[in-house]
This record gives C-alpha cells, structure tokens and sequence, in this order.
C-alpha cells in the first residue's frame, strides 16, 4: 500500500510512522521546510493526569505506552516517564486532590496524594509553601522542538519513506491523489490530511464550512537553566479547573468560593512546566478563543506565571530567553479526542485533537491506521 500523510506535525508524523511500521510505502507532503506549529509550540508532556475518563483516557495511556516503545528506539525524542506534580495550598484545592485519588480510575493514573515533605522529596527543587501534592506517576515528556525531527531521522532509514518539504498541497484529484503547488501529482491508496490548525483552504473545500473544530491561541515562554534538576513535571491548582478529570463537588465549591485571579481567568490560565533537556523551563499557558486572534502577546500572564512559578520554587526565575504564541486545532466538542472525517473516497481528514495532540497523536495514529485496514 501507498500512503501519503499532508501534514509534518506530530499528528501527521505519527501516521507516517505507523504506517511504515506496518511495511507500507509513505510520502509525507508538508508545506514549510520543517513543521513550525502547535507541534514544536508546546510543553511536550505526555499528559495523562487530567484526561477525561473513558476514551480519553484509554487513548492517552496507550499513547503513552507507545511513546515510551518509540523512545526506546529513538532516544533522540528525549522520552522521560517524570511524572508530575500539582502542589495545592488550603482546604478547598486539596480537597479536589483528594476527590481525583478516590476516582475508580485513580490507580491507572498513577495518582496519589503526598504530603508537601513527600512532594519536596520527590522533586526537591519545590521549595516554596504548599501544604500538599497530587502526583501522578503515568505522566511524561519529550522534546518538543527536535521530537518530529527526530522521528523523521528515523524514518529517513526505510526505503519505503519519502519527505517532500516546502510543498503545500493544493487539490484531491478524483480519488487518492493529490496535486501540490509545484504542479507535481502524487497518487496513493490512502491519503490522510493531518494539517493542524491550518483549516481553511483546501480543507475548507473538502470538510466544508460547518468543520466541527475551532482554532486556540495561546502564550508561552521558556527560561535560561535553571541550574538544578526540575525532577517532574508540574501544574498548579488552576489547572484543575480545566481538565475534565478533576470534574466533582470539590471542584465546584472551589470555582465558588475561590474563582482565579483576575489576570489568571481573564486570559483562562493555568500553569504547566516542564524541564527541558538543557535545564530550561517551558512553562504556559493562556486559552484565547475569539476570533481574530491578537497578532501580539500580552506581558500581564507572563508576570502572573512568573509569580506563580516562583511562589513554588521559592525562589526567582532564570531569565525568559523565549516567549511565543501558538494555535492549536480543537474539536468544538471537546469531549472528543479528535475530528477524523473521511472527505473523499481513500482520502481522510484527522484534526482538532486540542491540547492532547503531543500527548495522544501516537494513539490517534495507530486508530486511523487500524479503521483503514493498514
């Protein structure tokens, strides 16, 4: 079989690789040199602590499984079961903590609730107050700006694998082929369209206007080395009041009785951080929705994050070298993993996975490739 995947993100990356694995033939076709989206655009956790239970969650622990397979064979990915921590101050945050253990699902999850001496020693580098800790063992990281690199190099070592960069695909002639803006046709058995949060276009003209997926704007920034290790991953109590996971009466009694801070719900906040591979942090994020999205950043969530990052550290952040703004693809029914629509006959679309694509594309791959029959 032939396959040609649209797309050099992760997602699409990812259906590259499971279909070589399965011995087929793959062009992938992407329109910039290299990848520059939502797929390099983020923490590169392999997020399984605030998954909503069931699909979600099945999917995010079988992607987690084949991360670490795939980090095994390509230590390059930079694939580190870290696992993560959530440090929460007072009775109502630690009381969501204590409903998300006593979850039926808690156990595959890897969560459990540490006391803050516990946390400190799990990852000394938490030196600042708090009065206890969700951990979550199933949680991971890559690198996210070399991951898709990395993964290429790989798949560079088949015979059976082909990477047409600067090219944008521009039509789908009849069935299972395609035309790109250099007038060159490329013919297959499957075509799988993995573009990301680039929507319009040829999309537009294949899913038509009523795509059931939204675009998502948010900030980030990245620090200098912190010059110790950051041993987990970590999120602060905001987080809960976005992942389905930590849903409950805790939870709802938190949103009442303590809404976030001004800065923190204006721009719907939370706080991630991760520790890249040469001691700098990556630490996010904002959520924008309204269209047009902003063309500049702001300074106030960055001021937010720093104090929050800092209050946990216990001491001040290294420089900021990097900030940024990304935009991520989201289904509007954000219970779904992911949009995948067949838009012509051999030809698919996959797209809108939201904040879990770096956690969940290998699974979402390995699922289109199974529905196809690959």
């Amino acid at each position: 079989m032939r396959v040609i995947v649209v797309g050099a993100g992760v997602v699409g990356t990812m259906h590259a690789w499971h279909a070589v694995e399965r011995g087929h033939e793959v062009v992938q076709i992407e329109r910039e040199t290299e990848a520059r989206g939502a797929s390099l655009r983020n923490f590169g956790q392999i997020w399984v602590s605030g998954r909503a239970g069931g699909e979600e969650l099945d999917t995010a622990l079988r992607a987690r499984e084949l991360w670490e397979d795939i980090g095994g064979r390509v230590p390059a990915l930079g694939f580190r079961a870290n696992g993560s921590l959530t440090p929460v101050r007072g009775e109502l945050e630690l009381a969501v903590a204590e409903a998300a253990v006593a979850r039926a699902d808690a156990a595959a999850r890897g969560y459990k609730l540490l006391t803050a001496d516990e946390a400190r020693a799990l990852n000394p580098a938490l030196r600042g107050e708090f009065d206890a800790a969700l951990y979550c063992e199933r949680d991971a990281a890559v690198e996210p700006r070399t991951a898709q690199l990395a993964l290429r190099a790989e798949l560079r070592n088949s015979p059976r694998y082909t990477f047409l960069p600067g090219r944008e695909v521009r039509e789908v002639i009849g069935e299972r082929a395609v035309r790109d803006d250099h007038g060159e046709v490329h013919t297959a058995d499957a075509v799988v369209l993995c573009t990301g949060a680039w929507l319009g276009g040829l999309v537009r003209e294949l899913a038509g206007p009523d795509l059931p997926v939204r675009r998502v704007r948010l900030q980030m920034m990245q620090t200098d080395p912190l010059g110790e290790p950051l041993t987990t991953s970590v999120a602060d109590a905001d987080s809960f009041r976005y992942y389905p996971a930590y849903a409950s009466p805790a939870l709802q009694e938190l949103n009442a009785r303590q809404p976030q801070a001004d800065t923190a719900g204006e721009h719907r906040m939370q706080l991630l951080m991760v520790q890249r591979a040469d001691g700098g942090l990556t630490i996010g994020d904002t959520h924008e929705y309204e269209h047009p999205f902003a063309f500049d950043t702001l300074e106030d969530p960055y001021d937010h994050l720093t104090g929050v990052v800092e209050s946990l550290l216990g001491r001040p952040l290294p420089k900021i070298r990097h900030r940024w703004a990304g935009v991520y693809a989201q289904c509007t029914d954000t219970s779904r993993v992911v949009h995948r629509q067949r838009v012509r006959d051999g030809v698919w679309l996959v797209t809108g996975p939201g904040g879990r694509g770096m956690t969940c594309s290998p699974a979402i791959a390995e699922t289109t490739a199974n529905e196809l029959g690959w």
